[in-house]
């Protein structure tokens, strides 16, 4: 490849395409807008949310009263269980999200103004029932200690399997986003433009200049991925300035940036070279992309839906460049999950990289 040839027709392409105002506003727009219809709808939730409760302190006077006052703050139903052991396993068992747990000796604790701990079990994808009740045991926390000790506070909790204990939806719905518009925009546009070349006889007249069929979609790669960094930058800011969302920026998302728009503009062109006619290549854009858009966490976290339902949606790549920006944006944390993340989407991006290459032809035979 020779990189003189894929800037030239970088420049021809970029300046082709920000003279489409169509183009620009399912780039840039789009994915604002619909942060904005999201958070809005979901910045305000106020259902309430059933908390499985375990109390360990033999259902003391003091533990109930604790309890009451969650229930007052009618964020929470206070529901108690009886789980046989672990209530976090009681939880994933029972496909339930949130749960509390009231610790041995609560009331002897209280009474000795001694410090204690009760514990809060969430699932962090669960964004909505998660915040409540966070919200809700932080403030009955405050309010108990005050009432109990005459303002010595002493009550705090501690938060298991959770990375934060502010998210919100509108914390998932960025990355989710983001995704969304790593997806459609290089996917449909270079179905598009591959379709159409072919049809206009524009592939035929490249054939015959010096540039080769890895270099140009190498330039419309490289724009694609100069694309998301403004995309993404967009939503972000939209997302912490407008919705308060909590998000860290770290280099650990960037390869994410860079190998989601490689995937689907490669998954694109291949889809548009196999394609007879534009009609047939729109349509296996859309049978391609439209599972991904809602099955892989755009919208709603995996875990919410039927267990078949997660294992098909661990089969689609951009569930594993959420899940990675998940990682990298809302939990840092950077194990075995991270590193599948990324090994997926690099593994098939060279893969569906090398069959868009195989699959291109500058003439049809």
């Amino acid at each position: 490849m020779r990189p003189k040839r894929i800037a030239s027709d970088l420049g021809i392409f970029a300046r082709g395409y920000v003279r489409s105002p169509a183009a620009l506003f399912f780039s840039l727009l789009f994915p604002i807008i619909l942060i904005g219809i999201f958070g809005f709808i979901f910045s305000g939730g106020t259902s309430t949310v059933t908390l499985y409760t375990e109390n360990l302190d033999h259902n003391s006077n003091v533990s109930r009263a604790y309890l009451a006052a969650l229930n007052a703050t009618g964020a929470v139903s206070v529901t108690i269980v009886d789980p046989g052991g672990s209530l976090s396993s009681y939880l994933a068992a029972k496909g339930y999200t949130v749960g509390l747990v009231i610790p041995d000796g609560f009331q002897s604790l209280v009474a000795a103004r001694e410090p204690v701990n009760v514990t809060v079990i969430i699932d962090p994808q669960d964004a909505a029932s998660s915040g409540v009740v966070m919200g809700a045991v932080n403030a009955v926390d405050n309010e108990f200690d005050l009432k109990s000790v005459g303002g010595t506070p002493f009550i705090s909790f501690a938060a298991e399997n959770v990375g934060s204990p502010v998210y919100k939806y509108v914390d998932y719905l960025v990355p989710g986003l983001i995704g969304f518009a790593i997806l459609t925009s290089p996917m449909f546009s270079m179905v598009e433009i591959s379709s159409s070349y072919r049809k206009d006889r524009l592939f035929r007249q490249l054939s015959l200049t010096p540039l080769t069929k890895g270099e140009w979609l190498a330039s419309k790669i490289i724009w694609f991925v100069g694309l998301t960094f403004v995309t993404a930058g967009l939503m972000l800011a939209t997302g912490v300035f407008a919705f308060h969302a909590h998000i860290d920026l770290t280099v650990a998302v960037l390869p994410f940036f860079i190998l989601g728009p490689f995937f689907f503009a490669s998954l694109g062109m291949l889809a548009g070279s196999i394609a007879k006619t534009p009609d047939s290549a729109a349509i296996i854009a859309n049978v391609v992309s439209f599972p991904m858009m809602f099955l892989s966490g755009t919208f709603f976290p995996v875990n919410m839906f039927p267990d078949w339902l997660q294992t098909f949606a661990h089969i689609l790549p951009l569930y594993y460049v959420i899940d990675g920006m998940n990682q990298a944006l809302l939990y840092h944390h950077y194990g075995v999950s991270f590193a599948i993340d990324l090994g997926v989407v690099l593994a098939g991006s060279i893969v569906v990289f090398i069959g868009a290459i195989l699959a291109f032809r500058w003439r049809d035979e």
